[in-house]
């Protein structure tokens, strides 16, 4: 057993364990981060960035078809679509995500981290790390598996299958309507899969104002899906390797692979929070500095989807960048101020949570997404119908949401649903944290042709 002194440990080496571990380096602390398996973790390889490299092919193609005049006539190489995609996750090295972090100043350590007592953790049970200040949790999170009888016996794929396989399924069936599955649905189904989308619902993203989830759902039918809506899997038989699939209503599938997209929880089954008086499982209470709630003092942090908070990698980060920089802060025997919207907190994940879904179209949103109830909200919904749409594609079909507290005059909320809203995004979440009144912002005069016009449509229809 090997025992090393470090001011502060991580655990988890993906974006959000970086963050943390960065900016306590920065503060001037030396830092170890565990992982025990690729550095740069769930995004970096399975998740953001390969379902994104999927997913741009498609609607590249789809928006060139809109156009006349462009040749867009063949449809997708998938063998080019893979080798794309496996250039942007190193083909699984993670060699270049070590350097980075080593460059950094940081020590890297590679094995199965477990918290072992106050600020001790323990790697591959013979390496112990002492941690002088803190301990950051950053483990991240895991698929659900939903207890549906048969599914552990027939050809299933998790999310990580979905975005690193490079055979096309000639059939694929999506368990779920969420951001997972509309986005693994329309990737296949442009890459020649045969795509059934199974929803309990009836229409996919349950979480986001309904025309979203109806405007994906027409997008998904445009590209060959098959939605089946208020429906679910009730068991799943194994024949011939295929997966033969009985939904509600007694409709039966038979399909080459089955995507189970049925959410995801914080990954803390196998830290060791027994030791320490947690629950192994549950997600780590945290307050907006970071800190674990139920441990005593103040040596325990959590970031990222492992608390639950803000389950998005944007997110995580933007806590861990807090995290860290609160720890270097007690560290040198300074003042936290824990006060909404300070450096040492992640207040933006009580108001301001932006999120792209990377369909055809993109829904882009942040806030609320409708009224709150008891809350002195107004909601405007419009068409998105200006002379930069109109430019963009022909037929451009897409709406925007602005909902209002009518009290403060400020914006609390915004979707945006159509091709290439993303990139409206980060102006609704400027206004959201800024809480710029709506008489100042009626002074941003946006661009013409451009689909930020639709600012000034939104602010015309509330009546500016």
């Amino acid at each position: 057993m090997t025992e090393e002194a470090y001011d502060v440990v991580v655990i988890g080496g993906g974006p959000v364990g970086e963050n943390a571990a960065d900016r306590a380096v920065r503060g001037g602390l030396k830092t170890a981060l565990v992982d025990h398996e690729r550095f740069g973790g769930e995004c970096s390889y399975w998740a953001c960035i390969p379902s994104k490299a999927l997913l741009r092919p498609g609607n590249v193609l789809a928006a060139a078809r809109r156009v006349p005049g462009v040749d867009a006539a063949r449809p997708l190489d998938p063998a080019a679509v893979f080798e794309r995609r496996d250039s942007f996750t190193h083909n699984l090295d993670d060699s270049s995500q070590v350097k980075w972090a080593q460059g950094a100043g940081i020590e890297t350590v590679r094995g199965h981290a477990r918290i072992t007592g106050e600020r001790e953790v323990t790697v591959d049970e013979d390496r112990v790390l002492r941690a002088a200040h803190a301990v950051v949790v950053c483990s991240g999170s895991v698929p659900k598996t939903p207890g549906i009888p048969g599914l552990a016996d027939v050809p299933t794929w998790t999310s990580r299958d979905a975005t690193s396989a490079s055979e096309v399924p000639p059939r694929l069936a999506v368990l779920g309507g969420g951001v997972v599955g509309v986005e693994m649905a329309q990737a296949w189904a442009r890459l020649g899969s045969d795509v059934w989308l199974i929803l309990t619902g009836p229409r996919p993203l349950p979480k986001y104002a309904d025309f979203a989830g109806d405007a994906v759902a027409e997008g998904l039918r445009a590209d060959g899906v098959r939605l089946h809506a208020n429906s679910g899997l009730v068991e799943a038989t194994a024949a011939d390797g295929a997966a033969v699939l009985e939904l509600k209503g007694g409709e039966t599938l038979t399909v080459d692979r089955l995507l189970v997209a049925t959410g995801r929880r914080p990954a803390t089954d196998d830290l060791g929070l027994e030791v320490i008086g947690l629950e192994p499982g549950s997600p780590l209470t945290v307050d907006d500095t970071g800190r674990v709630s139920d441990v005593d003092g103040d040596w325990l942090y959590a970031a990222g989807d492992v608390t639950g908070r803000a389950p998005l990698t944007h997110q995580g980060k933007y806590a861990a960048r807090a995290v860290g920089d609160v720890i270097a802060a007690r560290a040198a025997g300074g003042q936290v101020e824990a006060a909404p919207w300070s450096g040492f907190t992640s207040t933006a994940d009580h108001h301001a949570v932006p999120q792209v879904i990377f369909t055809d179209p993109e829904v882009a949103s942040v806030g609320v997404a409708g009224p709150v109830e008891g809350e002195p909200h107004r909601v405007v919904d419009i068409d998105i119908a200006v002379a930069g749409s109109a430019l963009h594609a022909d037929g451009y079909t897409g709406k925007a949401r602005m909902v209002v507290d009518t009290e403060r005059e400020v914006i609390v909320g915004v979707t945006f649903v159509g091709q290439d809203v993303a990139e409206l995004l980060h102006s609704a979440t400027i206004a959201i944290v800024g809480e710029v009144p709506l008489r100042r912002l009626w002074h941003a005069v946006p661009a013409f042709p451009t689909i930020s016009e639709v600012w000034l449509r939104l602010l015309e229809t509330y009546g500016l």
